[in-house]
């Protein structure tokens, strides 16, 4: 992210609409030093990532990106042992590092936001060099990139992982929304708001509430529903809502996707469609929220049908998402805006040392955390490949996954490949049915994920399906 300094992922699915991580994304355990001040949080960190002062540097690699997919890829490179102190460079403009899939859990009231980010600094392992920056533009035919403060920083190689920025104005009154707290309208995509979810949903007692997802690529296909199931969860306990008579219940639910069915991989789609059905969720297949005036909702329809205008007392938006215009604008780009890779080596179709992962490539899978789990090691593989002159012979399949929380307790497990394929890890090792709703996976997605995110993907340990990374 350019301008801003709250950077992040989330989770899902997308075979309809590709979703989309980001510059900087996390979380974890709170610490100490988030209750201290700049000042003191500033001199805690020197002993962790040297951050470059303004000058000409030169790396043998550049990583343009903090986040999930940049500081993992930063620092399996590290552990490889075939780079020294300032070989590897990292580029980003966040203070904080955000643990993004944790922000659902935020919005369905089960986590506090302030324990789901630390600070970027910290996070970068003092091998590193830090550039704490914005990213100004790409040379590729130089080898070198130009920061926000006009500096040159040049390399051998460059791995482009910014993730994607959130475009709130492309809802008309939605920032006005959001910034207003005696409105119903609330949005778990980003870290300033997520809690005003769960506050919307806990003194929320009758009326309509509309749940939206839009249609284009965005981070977590999964993510827009997920809270809508815990809201559900908590008014039927509260005896607000029956799934059985949703008619006759002081809450109605709607969700309101731009989508044409309930999730991108159709094994998946049919359960969550069933769900749907037998908790008595309206569904407005494609509709695409475009503005939002006082307490009414309109949507765009495809094929040039009318729009639609709906009433509503309570509403979570999900803004459109697209490439960062720095991104978008370079010779790095596909005419989508994003870094224009091979689908299964990730290296740049017309410079060959240039990589992307995550969000900001163009590879057509769902972009998640778990995504980046499964890319890494491919990349990293292969750019230590072509560095010493070898055959790439490491190959992405477009793994990913989505934890789909259905409920409080329940959770369902998607992974997929390319085409919208499963490749469920559990079914293969246990002979489990992961388009089933378990509690088991629940845990996963609420302490597990959470846990070896920080203490270990974070640190280049590990390769999702496939476990530890030596």
């Amino acid at each position: 992210m350019v301008a801003g300094k709250h950077r992040g992922v989330t989770c899902g699915p997308i075979i309809y609409t590709l979703v989309a991580p980001s510059y900087s994304f996390p979380v974890i355990p709170s610490i100490s030093s988030m209750h201290s001040t700049p000042a003191a949080i500033s001199s805690s960190l020197r002993r962790f990532a040297t951050v470059a002062p303004a000058a000409s540097r030169s790396h043998k690699i550049v990583v343009v990106g903090g986040g999930t997919a940049g500081l993992t890829i930063s620092h399996q490179l590290l552990r490889t042992g075939k780079f020294a102190k300032d070989d590897i460079a990292v580029v980003d403009p966040a203070d904080w590092h955000h643990y993004q899939p944790g922000w659902t859990l935020v919005g369905g009231g089960l986590k506090d936001k302030e324990n789901l980010r630390r600070p970027l600094a910290g996070m970068l392992d003092s091998k590193l060099r830090f550039y704490n920056t914005a990213l100004h533009s790409f040379h590729p035919e130089q080898n070198s990139v130009t920061l926000g403060s006009g500096d040159t920083v040049n390399y051998e190689h460059l791995v482009v992982a910014p993730g994607i920025k959130l475009n709130f104005a492309s809802i008309r009154g939605l920032s006005e929304a959001l910034a207003d707290p005696s409105s119903q309208v609330s949005t778990i995509y980003s870290y300033d708001t997520c809690d005003k979810a769960i506050n919307t949903i806990q003194s929320f007692r009758k009326g309509t509430a509309i749940f939206t997802q839009p249609a284009g690529a965005i981070k977590c296909a999964g993510a827009p529903q997920k809270v809508m199931w815990l809201a559900l969860d908590r008014w039927k306990r509260a005896a607000f809502y029956n799934p059985t008579s949703p008619s006759e219940s002081p809450i109605n639910i709607a969700f309101a996707t731009g989508l044409p069915v309930m999730f991108g991989v159709p094994k998946y789609s049919a359960v969550l469609e069933k769900l749907r059905q037998e908790r008595g969720v309206e569904g407005l297949f494609q509709h695409d929220l475009i503005s939002i005036d006082g307490d009414k909702a309109t949507f765009a329809r495809p094929d040039g049908k009318e729009k639609v205008t709906r009433r509503f007392d309570l509403l979570h938006a999900v803004p459109k998402m697209g490439p960062h215009d720095f991104v978008k604008n370079s010779a790095l780009a596909d005419q989508a805006g994003y870094v224009d890779v091979d689908a299964h080596t990730l290296q740049h179709k017309k410079y060959p040392n240039v990589w992307s992962a995550g969000d900001a490539s163009s590879l057509a899978t769902s972009k998640t955390a778990a995504a980046i789990t499964a890319q890494s090691p491919v990349l990293v593989g292969n750019l230590v490949k072509s560095m010493d002159g070898k055959e790439l012979n490491s190959s992405y399949d477009g793994y990913t996954s989505c934890p789909l929380t259905v409920g409080e307790s329940k959770v369902l497990l998607a992974e997929f490949k390319y085409g919208g394929e499963p490749k469920e890890t559990f079914n293969q090792w246990f002979g489990v049915d992961q388009a089933t709703p378990r509690r088991a996976f629940y845990h996963l997605k609420k302490d597990f994920f959470p846990w070896v995110y920080y203490e270990h993907m974070m640190k280049g340990k590990w390769g999702g399906p496939k476990g530890w990374i030596n």
